[in-house]
């Protein structure tokens, strides 16, 4: 008799080209109105003592882009997380394996399953098509043990295959800013020192003003651009590990799984 699969709803995430562009957006906006704010500056077009955003406004428009990465890297993050919880499940994903191969030893397919239905998530919906082709092949008496074994570990590496994508969503662009992020900011510099050693090579005194802004330019760049770097490397970090802790339980659960056949289909 054919059995219907439950499958929780997934949440596949935002498009990325979506958050990037709001990021941009804001970015350019806060850069213009906010660090542009002529309230931030001096009669002299100096930035007031102390002022952070006219400081920043200083740091020209490569401040901008180093803002939208940050803002992107945030942003991916609070999606990152929202959608790895959803994987994750309902309930503690550690208290739900330990349970689900309780009821595995104790041959207790049903409990499993309704286990699936509250926990929910990818774990959840491996879980629960490795106990339908379980359910399946158990009886056939034309598979050795290992082949009935083998079949469902196929069926859980098929089942993961479906659910990896949604779970790594973004990862690789929040490492693609990890390098971004440093690169602008290091480009910032370049043309922070440009606009120094230009003010400093005019014949006569130097232009005190243009040497000012052009090493406050260059000292910003490298500020923005070292803290999104850093930022991006640490939230990447973070969700590659759960991302691991996920898939780290999708095995064991199919190796406990598979143990069954040895355990109880002999008897």
């Amino acid at each position: 008799m054919e059995k219907k699969v439950q499958k929780t709803k997934k949440f596949n995430g935002i498009s990325s080209g979506v958050i990037i562009l709001g990021c941009a957006i804001i970015a350019f906006c806060f850069f213009q109105f906010v660090c542009g704010n002529p309230a931030n500056f001096d009669e002299k077009g100096h930035p007031i003592n102390g002022n952070v955003f006219g400081t920043l406004f200083q740091g020209g428009y490569v401040i901008p882009i180093v803002i939208t990465l940050l803002l992107t890297v945030v942003a991916l993050s609070i999606e990152r997380a929202m959608a790895l919880s959803k994987c994750k499940g309902a309930g503690n994903l550690v208290k739900f394996v330990e349970d689900t191969k309780t009821s595995l030893e104790e041959g207790d397919i049903e409990k499993a399953r309704t286990l699936c239905d509250k926990q929910k998530g990818s774990v959840a919906n491996i879980l629960r098509a490795a106990l339908i082709r379980y359910e399946d092949i158990g009886e056939s008496k034309e598979l050795s043990n290992d082949e009935k074994a083998g079949l469902v570990a196929k069926e859980v590496e098929d089942a993961t295959t479906l659910e990896l994508p949604v779970m790594e969503q973004n990862l690789s662009i929040i490492a693609t800013i990890s390098t971004l992020g440093t690169l602008f900011g290091l480009f910032g510099t370049v043309l922070g020192m440009i606009k120094s050693f230009s003010a400093m090579g005019q014949e006569g005194a130097p232009d005190s003003t243009q040497l000012a802004i052009g090493i406050s330019e260059a000292l910003m760049n490298t500020a923005m651009g070292i803290g999104t770097g850093a930022a991006a490397i640490i939230a990447y970090g973070y969700f590659l590990g759960k991302v691991q802790n996920i898939t780290n339980a999708v095995n064991e659960i199919g190796f406990a799984i598979g143990q069954t056949f040895a355990t109880h289909k002999n008897k």
